[in-house]
């Protein structure tokens, strides 16, 4: 796993990611499959190849700072001040607050495009389909489906502990994973306890198939 040293002339990561978003309006698929391409692509321009994905792909972003604060009446927020803020809630456990930088980040990737992108989703407001596919990319580029099959069905790792452990997210986060992917089958004691993030993640398992 390493971090790859960048032509100071090629476009800026997150120029690059933001050039795989198309200027128009897109179906809840689109939006999907942009997220889990931006989230790849992010991890190959970054040379990251096993988890735990660090938490400096993006702390160390020019012009991005990540601040965490406590109280906070969220899980974090992102703004504009002249260079990006991401802020996050630190009275969260660890695990969440890496999945929250990644979810403020895809609010960073998309604002050039908001709110044309998410403007034509029928049954959802354009700010909670914005939610779903920021969590989308989150648990994209911290839990890649290649990674995780292949640490789950090729060498067996099926403890929800220490798989989650692995990847250095919640057990929560690890399990919504697994039943988006299709490797375990949901069952009632999935949908207790969820955070909304959770649940818009849960919810998200229909759309993504």
């Amino acid at each position: 796993m390493a971090t790859s040293s960048r032509n100071p002339r090629s476009p800026s990561l997150v120029a690059q990611l933001r050039g795989l978003m198309p200027p128009r309006p897109l179906t809840q698929p689109e939006a999907l499959h942009i997220a889990e391409l931006q989230a790849t692509r992010l991890l190959a321009l970054s040379e990251v190849d096993e988890p735990p994905v660090p938490d400096g792909l993006i702390t160390e972003l020019p012009r991005v700072t990540v601040e965490r604060l406590s109280p906070l009446p969220m899980s974090g927020y992102t703004t504009w001040q002249g260079r990006w803020l991401i802020v996050l809630n630190r009275a969260e456990p660890f695990t969440r607050q890496r999945f929250s930088l990644f979810h403020e980040t895809k609010h960073l990737l998309d604002h050039p495009f908001v709110p044309e992108a998410y403007r034509h989703v029928q049954g959802q407001s354009p700010a909670d389909w914005t939610e779903r596919v920021c969590d989308h990319f989150a648990a994209c580029a911290l839990m890649p489906k290649a990674w995780v099959k292949r640490s789950y069905c090729h060498e067996g790792i099926q403890q929800l502990p220490t798989l989650a452990r692995r990847f250095g997210v919640s057990q929560a986060a690890m399990r919504l994973r697994l039943l988006n992917l299709g490797l375990i089958e949901p069952t009632p004691r999935h949908y207790w306890r969820m955070s909304d993030s959770d649940a818009r993640l849960a919810a998200d398992t229909a759309v993504a198939a």
